[in-house]
């Protein structure tokens, strides 16, 4: 067989080197794309599952009810202040007539007609007693009224409470400038009619208690 030139065999030789650096690299990109799986960057077709997030907390199985929260002392609601329309005021006297000299004890009645209990203040500063004859105010109980007094009390819904001190009507005229007088102007007896108002707090009673002096 003829021998070929030094040439050729150096061309062969360079085609072989080159074939075998194409097959290398045909088989790092092979490589690279099963490790680095570009698709999922890139937003192709992810041939597995996405991941789910677990929950951080402990699962409630599946059909149980959930547990209820229990009751504290914030949850309890407060006892609200009384409005007009549930508490009915009422002059509540110790007698209807009076004979001469004796002097009429005056007191407060107070029912709940809500369906809930409330708070009122029933102290003394909070009374106004009034005792009048037709449209003549003969006396106020705040007129010479002497160390008036606070007391928030609680009515419980449906309940009537009277007040245990009465107030005493000494049956004179009242008036801030003549509280010191000793011979202040006293109301006509003998038969005569005189009316019996209250208010506490502001809460007028609806109507006023007759009483008759003698």
């Amino acid at each position: 067989m003829p021998r070929h030139s030094a040439a050729v065999y150096r061309r062969r030789r360079l085609a072989a080197l080159l074939g075998l650096i194409l097959v290398l690299a045909i088989i790092g990109a092979a490589v690279w794309l099963l490790v680095a799986r570009p698709w999922v960057a890139t937003g192709g077709e992810d041939p597995g599952p996405a991941p789910t997030s677990s929950a951080t907390g402990t699962p409630t199985p599946s059909g149980s009810p959930s547990p209820s929260p229990s009751p504290s002392a914030d949850a309890t609601p407060a006892v609200v202040a009384c409005e007009a329309k549930d508490v009915e005021v009422k002059a509540v006297t110790d007698a209807e007539s009076y004979a001469a000299g004796v002097s009429p004890k005056l007191s407060i009645s107070l029912t709940n007609k809500g369906d809930q209990d409330c708070t009122i203040d029933v102290g003394s500063s909070m009374q106004v007693f009034t005792v009048s004859s037709g449209s003549d105010v003969w006396w106020r109980s705040t007129d010479c009224q002497e160390n008036p007094s606070s007391m928030i009390a609680t009515l419980t819904a449906g309940s009537t409470v009277v007040s245990k001190e009465p107030v005493v009507w000494d049956r004179t005229r009242s008036s801030v400038e003549t509280c010191a007088q000793e011979n202040r102007q006293r109301a006509p007896g003998g038969g005569a009619s005189y009316h019996v108002g209250v208010s506490i707090g502001g809460f007028p009673s609806a109507s006023t208690t007759q009483i008759l002096l003698f």
